[in-house]
């Protein structure tokens, strides 16, 4: 049974760091551009690349995130989300969204993003917004099962970084309050 809380941090720091946040993938997006427009398209690796995306904010005394929830699947802590709303633009940052790979498939992400957006109608958020590396084509597929679009990318966001080479996506979803029955 999957089952979401909020995340109790530091205490739950260390379930949470072992989550597997890593990823392979046999393909990248690769981007074209020009002065005035840009593409995506999916370019095979010769190799398997591997990536791990850290967590090394959930002991910091001031986290770029204001909320964060934990999944937890018969009682083990499989999934960690984080979100911080930005009232300027009445948008909620989705900062981390991980699932550990033995339980993906099984609804856990799904469930994750279902309490974040909730959180987002309580904040009067317009959109939940996210961005990821070229790189995570995997994450990338998950995104748009769960309603993301691509709303733009930034070339150089990772210059100076160990992402270096890398390009920034990003991706947002509406937020719209259901209608009363």
């Amino acid at each position: 049974m999957i089952s979401i809380r909020p995340a109790n941090l530091p205490a739950d720091a260390l379930a949470i760091e072992r989550i597997d946040t890593s990823f392979t993938t046999a393909e990248v997006y690769e981007i074209e551009a020009t002065p005035i427009q840009v593409g995506l398209r999916l370019r095979r690796l010769v190799a398997p690349l591997r990536k791990q995306f850290p967590l090394d904010d959930l002991r910091s005394a001031s986290p770029p995130y204001t909320d964060a929830w934990v999944a937890a699947l018969d009682g083990a802590i499989v999934g960690f989300a984080a979100s911080s709303f930005d009232t300027w633009n009445r948008r909620l940052v989705l900062w981390h969204f991980y699932v550990d790979p033995p339980a993906r498939g099984r609804g856990v992400g799904r469930r994750l993003i279902e309490t974040v957006k909730a959180h987002g109608l309580e904040c009067s958020a317009r959109h939940i917004w996210l961005e990821t590396s070229s790189l995570n084509v995997p994450g990338v597929a998950v995104y748009s099962a769960l309603g993301f679009r691509l709303t733009g990318l930034d070339l150089t966001l990772y210059d100076g970084t160990p992402s270096e080479g890398e390009v920034a996506l990003f991706y947002s979803q509406e937020l719209k309050a259901r209608a009363a029955a």
